[in-house]
């Protein structure tokens, strides 16, 4: 459905002024909880540019309805948890307290931080990139940027999914970038956003990268937190890649283990485009990450890596759309699950592949290994194909620790738990190996033995 459709459904100029005072009612009264959350974070914008693209937001939130397990798209994931909270906008914080939660050597010139969603230009440091290139936040943008930016915020697919739109209506700030015509960064630039420890408070983090031609970069996303309180952070990142550009992004989630997280990563890609998602997912008692990306030329590249670590009672969900659209299109996608205790992983990735995308390449495959008995996943990779020259497959397999291998590590001199670590952290290793940040890396592998 377009913009031009939500419009539509609110708009004074298509019904009478007494009829849109009764759809205002109805669409109010569609989702008490929904529209509660609405409330709380559409409180206006300092941004002059963004408050129509906010208003068209809000007027479409108020429309829907939260997904429940009888939508398909959300069949494993119970929000029933998250509806029993309710959440209030987070307030301001001494920055002393999270300048020990950031950074890592690589990105130590290269970085913008945002707590609670809000830029903090006291923790960030963005010096010596090449000139054209823009590293901001929507609240600083300078002027002559405005027309670029406002043309692509808010308009890549999927832009009317509710949590999308909730976080359209009511983002305050979020990171820009954008990368001019055959400008290459080569230092990663990193993206932290920091939830406090205020209780209950919902966090709207908000990411655009626009790259032009040619351009080239390495992007890496931080979610994180300082405290344990239960708080619900609602993302969103568009990407948009211009004509042989290239992305390669790492998206590292590890939220407070009380937290609710959902996030969107919508991708644009144009012809020759290469994009690459590192996307690893450890906190949240539950979270839920939603790649869509749309091929909109031919002989793009795109290269999926993700690994999701779930333990006591965590739920994880990885949705994935890869909307192949043109020929000679590439697309490689790995989802690892490792899943302990009574922990639930969903995945569910689809690839689209119309007639008009002839000789595609696609496959995809799901791997989970499960540490308990009472550990849970559901998987559902699917291959929607109608083209008649393609080469596509996909797949997913479940299972356990080996037997076998843990005694053959023992009889080489490791201990029944040493062996088990390390046959976890060589599962893990395939994706975390991947993200360009060795410092990152190297801590998240920490992390990965520590099951």
């Amino acid at each position: 459905m377009t913009t031009s459709t939500v419009n539509s459904l609110v708009s004074p100029s298509a019904i009478a002024n007494s009829e849109v005072a009764s759809l205002t009612k109805t669409l109010l009264d569609r989702d008490v909880y929904l529209g509660q959350l609405l409330t709380t974070v559409h409180t206006g914008s300092n941004i002059d540019w963004l408050g129509e693209i906010q208003t068209q937001a809000a007027n479409w939130v108020r429309h829907s309805t939260l997904p429940t397990t009888r939508d398909e798209e959300w069949r494993f994931t119970d929000l029933s948890g998250l509806q029993q909270v309710k959440f209030t906008a987070a307030e301001d914080v001494k920055l002393n307290q999270v300048e020990a939660q950031i950074g890592t050597p690589e990105t130590a010139n290269s970085r913008l931080v945002f707590v609670n969603g809000r830029f903090a230009p006291q923790l960030s440091c963005v010096q010596n990139l090449p000139p054209g290139v823009l590293v901001t936040s929507l609240t600083n943008l300078p002027s002559e940027y405005t027309g670029k930016i406002s043309a692509c915020f808010a308009q890549a697919e999927g832009a009317l999914e509710v949590f999308t739109a909730l976080n359209t209506a009511g983002v305050k700030d979020g990171a820009v970038i954008y990368i001019p015509k055959n400008v290459i960064v080569d230092t990663p630039i990193h993206l932290v956003y920091i939830a406090t420890g205020q209780p209950r408070t919902i966090n709207l983090p908000r990411t655009l990268i626009i790259a032009e031609t040619g351009a080239e970069m390495t992007l890496v996303e931080e979610f994180i937190p300082i405290d344990t309180d239960t708080y619900f952070t609602n993302s969103v990142s568009e990407i948009w890649l211009a004509d042989n550009a290239s992305i390669n992004h790492t998206r590292i989630q590890t939220e407070a283990a009380t937290a609710f997280h959902i996030g969107k990563t919508a991708v644009t890609q144009s012809r020759y485009s290469r994009y690459t998602c590192n996307a690893i997912n450890i906190g949240g008692q539950l979270s839920r990450h939603h790649l869509e990306i749309l091929q909109t030329g031919e002989q793009t590249e795109t290269y999926l890596n993700g690994l999701s670590i779930a333990k006591d009672k965590q739920v994880n969900d990885t949705h994935s759309a890869i909307a192949l659209n043109y020929p000679y299109g590439v697309s490689k996608q790995i989802q690892k699950n490792i899943i302990a205790d009574r922990a639930h992983a969903i995945f569910n990735g689809k690839i689209l592949v119309p007639r008009p995308a002839q000789l595609t390449d696609a496959s995809q495959l799901n791997r989970n290994l499960l540490l308990s008995t009472k550990a849970r996943v559901d998987t559902k990779p699917q291959l929607e194909i109608t083209a008649d020259n393609v080469k596509c497959a996909h797949g997913a397999t479940v299972s356990q620790l080996e037997d076998d291998e843990i005694f053959y590590l023992q009889s080489r001199g490791i201990n029944q738990d040493g062996s088990r670590r390390l046959l976890i952290n060589a599962f893990a290793a395939e994706v975390i190996q991947q993200i360009p940040v060795k410092s990152l890396s190297e801590k998240l592998l920490i992390q990965a033995k520590q099951l």
